[in-house]
């Protein structure tokens, strides 16, 4: 008998509350998650930082564990669906966005979110919902993307930040200055401030390596400056897209040479912790339950192996519009352990050398901080 893991804790606030409930606050209204009122307001999102992570190295980030206050970033833990939630406050069975490679079904390819967008797979349809920036224009808030260069003109910069001019600055500390600028400016506005280099140092290094903690040290001394640079009618809140954890290299689980874990298996989507498995469209009934049950088998001891149906009706994604139904897998496999799942079909063989990982519902991937500083502090 498997055990379905609950989709959200029962009455959290989640990361699709966080931008929505900002602009409530610069209009003054309360949202999901209530904050004093402010003219203007700054939204830090530090892709990579979970709870447990930032907790561990307290000692390094006294600004940012001088606060306290968590939130459920929603699953899965990727940073492609997370952004999303945050951008739109729905969840990724409305957004559409429900991986980090995901089935395009009418072209019959499996298409990684972060990257491989293109005609054929048009950010504009493709995410389905209106984004807080563009409601927020429409009760006057103006918003502002803050983040590299290299990001301006992506496929998921269009999907997920429509509605905010995206204004380019390179490092870490030209971002915060960049920010406070925009924060400082008359009227009302709202600035989101996106800093994705603890999540690249994790995924080479691990969130356990000096690299990772000198970088949170940097992090922390800019929320510091730009906290104490606020005015009074200024707010700041930061979170995360997910948390991360360090898998060892013996948790490296290389699948695809086991006829029975792929035997009906046309796509293989989702990530590491969190594969998703769509079927061949003529797989019979006996074949797709012989292939669950086989995973099952193997795996069901160090994750939660589940059906679509089985995740939908437990929520796994929110509310599932029936467009974004065929994006999900046919088959999922959620890590619970330290364990990530790679195809040896498309790998020659071999697991991929990452070390901080992510996908799953693991409290390290789910628990995300969410800390108010200026008016949001009151």
């Amino acid at each position: 008998m498997t055990t379905i893991v609950p989709a959200r804790p029962t009455g959290a606030v989640s990361l699709a509350d966080v931008l929505e409930s900002s602009v409530a606050a610069l209009t003054g209204q309360v949202g999901a998650l209530p904050l004093p009122p402010a003219r203007s307001a700054v939204v830090l999102l530090v892709d990579g930082l979970g709870s447990a992570s930032l907790g561990a190295r307290a000692g390094h980030a006294r600004t940012l564990t001088g606060r306290k206050g968590s939130i459920w970033s929603g699953f899965p833990t990727t940073t492609a669906a997370a952004l999303a939630t945050l951008t739109t406050g729905a969840l990724p069975g409305e957004h559409g966005l429900v991986g980090w490679s995901v089935l395009d079904a009418e072209n019959d390819r499996v298409v990684k979110q972060l990257s491989g967008w293109d005609d054929r797979m048009r950010p504009s349809t493709w995410q389905r919902r209106s984004t807080v920036f563009e409601r927020g224009s429409a009760v006057g808030v103006r918003s502002f993307a803050v983040g590299p260069r290299r990001y301006a003109t992506s496929g998921l910069t269009e999907a997920i930040l429509s509605g905010a001019d995206y204004v380019t600055a390179e490092t870490v500390a030209e971002r915060f200055a960049t920010a406070r600028s925009l924060v400082a400016a008359p009227g009302a506005s709202l600035v989101y401030l996106y800093v994705p280099e603890l999540d690249m140092i994790a995924h080479r290094a691990g969130w356990e390596s000096d690299e990772w903690t000198a970088a949170l040290e940097e992090l922390d001394g800019e929320v510091r400056r730009l906290d104490e640079a606020l005015g009074a009618d200024e707010g700041l809140l930061v979170t995360a897209d997910h948390g991360v954890l360090d898998v060892a290299e013996k948790g490296r689980v290389v699948f695809g040479g086991q006829a029975a874990l792929v035997d009906g298996v046309r796509h293989v989507a989702g990530e590491p912790r969190c594969l998703q498995l769509h079927f061949e469209p003529d797989a019979s009934d006996a074949l797709r339950a012989a292939t669950v049950a086989a995973w099952r088998e193997a795996e069901s001891h160090r994750s939660w192996v589940v059906t679509r149906e089985e995740a939908v009706e437990a929520g796994w994604f929110g509310p599932v519009d029936e467009a974004v139904l065929p994006r999900i897998g046919d088959l999922l496999v959620a890590a619970r352990k330290g364990v990530v799942y790679y195809d040896g079909r498309s790998t020659g063989g071999a697991a991929g050398s990452m070390i901080g990982q992510h996908g799953s519902w693991s409290s390290e991937e789910t628990q995300v901080p969410l800390r108010r500083f200026g008016a949001f502090a009151r």
